[in-house]
């Protein structure tokens, strides 16, 4: 028997497939759970009016697909979330080059706007911002005590 112990963990887990197929299922729901509560969706006045009444935290994100700085806001919101379970944001999507109605009323200049409210109240207001700290800040701002 080998005293390496990587050896030792791949002779175990091709002696005995289920440990590693274990392993990967435990590490997909522990993933899988920090994000569970993320709410990512398109947005609707009806949902952005009914999270407004419920004191709720949102995200209007103006998003535009081919726009790589919505794609960079997009992986920092994700990682925040991932990292800050505990934070219940609802992420609506304004979709630029669909919803103008929406981009309008929301005065976004361009794609990559994010817009946060608590409630009815607006907390935040940014235009192309990627970097982790200053999305942290703000939202954790926003959450309040």
């Amino acid at each position: 028997m080998s005293s390496n112990p990587i050896a030792t963990r791949s002779n175990l887990f091709t002696t005995f497939p289920l440990v590693g197929l274990g392993y990967a299922l435990g590490l997909v729901l522990s993933l899988s759970w920090g994000v569970a509560h993320a709410a990512t969706e398109p947005f609707t006045e009806p949902r952005f009016k009914a999270l407004q009444a419920a004191d709720a935290l949102i995200l209007i994100d103006v998003h535009a697909d081919w726009c790589p700085t919505c794609k960079k806001q997009s992986a920092v919101l994700d990682a925040y979330e991932a990292a800050h379970p505990h934070v219940t944001l609802h992420r609506l999507v304004v979709d630029f080059d669909k919803q103008k109605e929406w981009v309008t009323h929301f005065k976004a200049p361009r794609q990559s706007t994010l817009i946060l409210y608590r409630g009815t109240a607006q907390r935040w207001f940014n235009v192309a911002e990627t970097r982790p700290a200053a999305l942290a800040e703000a939202i954790n701002a926003a959450v309040g005590p």
